[in-house]
């Protein structure tokens, strides 16, 4: 990297957030709102996953209102890259007119035990709005876990927003040494915990009944330092705004079982998840394979050489809620 070329890219990248913020916020959702709705028509790929994992999730549900929250899961997209890319213009001065807060007690009592907290959250609602929000809610930085892009400079515009209201980013790989000291040092690190794993770093739970491969890495990080874990997550009211809920330490289960408690954990928490998506079903990414990983493949994976062996079906969501499941959508 010359040293020349360093600022030509930090002002391509301020250039380019400036002119996104020439267009007004309400202009810019409303019109990415609609380029969701778009998109829902035309991605058949990830419209198909959507109406499949809503299958999956509410077999009972009115194909009607999957449909609904399929559509609405594009437009919700739209609405946070328009967000999101508002993060430059937000200050103290003028957060209240988009985010407020609930359970920031909880926080306070986590924070007296000095062993820096740890911040369980999903991509549900506008996940990047509410960490951007978090620092003028609380009156703290945290650092926020993420994966990289990889493309360098949608990556570096990412990284930018992420840390323009104070927070601090930590790369998903090889991340565990900053995790443990920024807890060690009485910092919050927020974690999604919604994400499919492949079976070599993950633990299957159950999530909407259906087996679902997790990363443990939180329950593990939680056991050996003893940092209080809090669900945070945001909800969009009827006015726009979003509300952030802080909820109660959860109780960490603690049997002296290593690889036992990891999983225990990570269910507990994986449940927690599954409350607030049940709750709000349209504000959760149903574009996302989260059942992708099945059990069948570490089985596979495991044994002997031979002939490969047949899907099994019934252990497959997938497989069970196929096209079909969309046709009436």
């Amino acid at each position: 990297m010359s040293t020349g070329s360093s600022p030509r890219r930090r002002f391509s990248q301020e250039f380019l957030l400036w002119v996104l913020n020439l267009i007004p916020l309400k202009l810019r959702v409303s019109g990415l709102e609609k380029l969701g709705d778009l998109v829902y028509w035309m991605d058949v790929r990830h419209r198909i996953i959507a109406c499949r994992n809503l299958s999956l999730a509410f077999p009972n549900m009115d194909p009607g209102e999957r449909g609904r929250i399929a559509r609405t899961v594009f437009r919700n997209l739209g609405r946070l890259i328009a967000e999101f890319s508002f993060i430059p213009r937000l200050t103290r001065e003028n957060f209240q007119r988009y985010a407020s807060m609930e359970g920031l007690e909880h926080l306070e009592s986590a924070l007296k035990k000095e062993k820096g907290v740890l911040l369980l959250t999903a991509h549900f609602g506008n996940w990047e709005w509410m960490a951007a929000m978090f620092p003028f809610l609380t009156g703290r930085n945290c650092h926020v876990v993420m994966r990289p892009l990889d493309n360098r400079f949608l990556d570096r515009v990412i990284d930018r927003l992420r840390t323009g209201t104070g927070n601090r980013t930590i790369p998903k790989q090889k991340g565990m040494g900053k995790i443990l000291r920024a807890l060690n040092q009485g910092g919050m690190v927020g974690i999604l915990l919604d994400q499919n794993m492949s079976w070599q770093e993950g633990v299957f739970v159950k999530f909407f009944g259906e087996s679902a491969c997790t990363n443990n890495g939180m329950a593990l990080i939680a056991i050996k330092t003893g940092a209080p874990v809090l669900p945070i997550f945001n909800i969009r009211q009827a006015d726009g705004r979003y509300l952030v809920v802080i909820g109660a330490e959860l109780e960490v289960i603690r049997t002296g079982r290593k690889d036992l408690d990891a999983e225990k954990n990570t269910q507990l928490f994986t449940e927690v998840i599954e409350r607030i998506v049940r709750e709000h079903p349209d504000h959760w990414l149903w574009i996302h394979q989260r059942w992708k990983t099945r059990p069948w493949q570490v089985k596979q994976e495991l044994s002997l050489p031979g002939p490969e062996k047949p899907m099994d079906r019934e252990s497959f969501p997938e497989q069970r809620y196929g096209k079909d499941s969309a046709a009436s959508l």
